[in-house]
């Protein structure tokens, strides 16, 4: 007598069905009736959202940490000071922020360039009231970090010292416990 292979199939299936409803008649069972498995089970949860907090955590210290650096090389390659290569800059760097804006994994990148941008535009605050329209939130918030990380940039209404520094006001903020999200929210 040979047995066919839909029927060893059948058979298999109906196995680890079987296995797995008595398992989770079992994990009930225990569940409603030993109080200590309930305990732990409720510490296991609470130390996975402990975990979960500290994996979260360590992530946004390394992106705040990789933004720190990528301004700070942005800083060490300077800046162009005439007003054409400025120009030429300015739109270059708008350009590739919007390119790599479309990858969400590239929210640092696209965010750099923006910030690169911005430092060569004549009225920075009126360039962030553009921003605040066209770019995505993530990019914004990262963008968001680089000015306020940044020492040099001012947002007044232009550089010639008119308006209120809001990289300042933001670096303030910042040291006072979270980094706003300029409106941008």
């Amino acid at each position: 007598m040979t047995t066919s292979p839909a029927v060893v199939a059948t058979a298999t299936v109906a196995a680890v069905a079987t296995g797995l409803l008595a398992y989770a008649v079992y994990f009930d069972y225990r569940r409603r009736s030993q109080s200590e498995f309930r305990r732990q089970l409720r510490r296991n949860e609470k130390k996975q959202e402990r975990l979960a907090k500290e994996l979260a955590q360590a992530a946004q210290q390394a992106q705040r940490q990789s933004i720190k650096q990528a301004v700070d090389e942005a800083k060490e390659d300077g800046f162009p000071t005439s007003s054409e290569e400025k120009e030429a800059y300015f739109l270059e760097q708008v350009q590739a922020g919007e390119i790599l804006g479309a990858d969400p994994s590239k929210a640092v990148d696209a965010a750099l360039a923006f910030y690169k941008a911005l430092k060569v535009y004549p009225t920075p605050g009126d360039l962030i009231g553009i921003y605040d329209k066209t770019v995505s939130k993530p990019i914004l918030d990262i963008l968001a970090e680089m000015i306020a990380y940044d020492g040099t940039l001012k947002i007044g209404g232009s550089y010639t010292g008119s308006g209120i520094d809001m990289a300042e006001m933001m670096r303030e903020m910042g040291e006072m416990g979270g980094i706003p999200g300029v409106g941008l929210d």
